[in-house]
Order: structure tokens, then C-alpha cells, then sequence
């Protein structure tokens, strides 16, 4: 049995985020390691530069038909500079503590940013994913790291988002014709190909699948 993990998020430096990151990516599991899924989540958390706080918002839906069940909001101080490649430890922080008042724990849970598509394969979704044990998605507007063809233009569309090692980290998803695709990655405990059916399956009339497009508007308007 692994040891649990307890991280001073006040306290730990850069360069010990890094070590962390290189010593706990080895827990992220790239397969499917769940059991039925009917709620699903989506994860924004705020931080504008400079800012000595961040919100974070999370939206549980039910799955398939992606009505609301809860939202949650909850800003807490940040003390974790911003250093590319660590945002985690700026946002899980405050994640951490927005999950803690959730009523209802989703089955699988939409982070907006990366998982295993990260420099050292631990974005935030992975982070998140193996600290509260639960399996998780990526799902970034951008991309961070790895090469891709364009995807075809019709929504649904997929290409792989490879590595520099050659190592295929993602996908990169046309979620809808006439738009930028979206780069999907495994946090913990889902496999890639799991991963990017759940995004498709999570998407509607918008270019973002709704979970994490309604954590999205939930953090900026203050309502859904």
C-alpha cells in the first residue's frame, strides 16, 4: 500500500515542487480504473497576475444528460508563485478545499489544463487526480508541450498530440466544425482513448465539452 501524500502547499519551494512532481507521477495510473459513470464534473479555478487569491468553481452534472446537480464556489489565498510547468500548486490548493464542500463527489472529474501532456507527465488534472484518487481529464484550450497533425474539420475529429520522445501524451479534438480543436489528455485512473470519448460525449452546441465550460462561467459571472 502506497503512502498517503501530504504536501504543504504554504511552504514548498519550486524546486521541491519539481522533485514532487518527478516522485508522485509515477502513481498516475493511464488505464481505466473505475467503475459507472453518472455524474461527471468540471474544474476552473482564477487566478488573475498578481493576484494574491484565486476561485476556483466546480459543476457536477449528471452523465449523460449533463443536467446541474451542484456548484461550488471558494477562494482561498495563493502563496505558490507562478512558475511554468508548477501552476498546480497554485491551483490545487484551492481546488482541494472547493471539493471538500461539494455535497455530491463526481465520478469523474474535467480539469481546465493539462494531465499527462506536462514536461514531466503530472499537469493538473494528473496532480489533482492522485491526491483525491479519483479519475480525471484534461482538457486544455491550448497547448503546452508535443507536435500534432491538424485534425480533420469535422467535429469529432482526432489526432494524437505526441511527445518529442515520441511518446503520444494527448489528443488533439475538433469537438466542433469551424473551430480551434481542444488537446485532451489522461489525469489519473482513465486511458487516453477514454479520455477523448468522454470529451466528445461531454459536448454540446460549444467548442469546450460543458463541464468545464460551465466551471468556466460559474468562476466569472457568479452564476450558471
Amino acid at each position: 500500500m502506497e503512502e498517503p501524500i501530504s504536501i504543504d502547499y504554504r511552504r514548498i519551494t519550486p524546486a521541491e515542487a519539481v522533485e514532487l512532481q518527478n516522485r508522485l507521477r509515477n502513481r498516475v495510473i493511464l488505464k481505466d480504473d473505475f467503475g459507472p459513470i453518472s455524474t461527471v464534473a468540471g474544474v476552473d479555478v482564477s487566478i488573475g497576475r498578481g493576484w494574491k487569491e484565486g476561485k476556483c468553481g466546480i459543476v457536477v452534472l449528471s452523465f449523460p444528460d449533463l443536467q446541474v446537480v451542484e456548484t461550488k464556489t471558494h477562494t482561498a489565498t495563493i502563496d505558490f508563485p507562478y512558475v511554468p510547468g508548477l501552476l498546480a500548486f497554485r491551483e490545487v490548493p484551492v481546488f482541494l478545499e472547493t471539493y471538500d464542500l461539494l455535497q455530491v463527489k463526481p465520478d469523474l472529474i474535467f480539469f481546465d489544463g493539462h494531465g499527462y501532456a506536462h514536461p514531466r507527465r503530472f499537469g493538473l488534472a494528473s496532480h489533482a487526480g492522485v491526491i483525491i484518487d479519483k479519475p480525471t481529464i484534461g482538457c486544455a484550450k491550448s497547448r503546452l508541450i508535443g507536435t500534432f497533425v491538424e485534425p480533420a474539420s469535422d467535429a469529432g475529429s482526432v489526432s494524437e498530440l505526441i511527445a518529442d520522445d515520441g511518446e503520444v501524451i494527448g489528443s488533439v479534438v475538433r469537438t466542433k466544425k469551424g473551430t480551434k480543436p481542444v488537446f485532451i489528455s489522461p489525469g489519473h485512473r482513465i486511458s487516453l482513448a477514454t479520455a477523448t470519448r468522454f470529451a466528445l460525449e461531454c459536448t454540446r452546441s460549444h467548442r469546450i465539452p460543458e463541464p468545464t465550460r460551465l466551471a468556466h462561467e460559474l468562476v466569472h459571472s457568479k452564476s450558471l
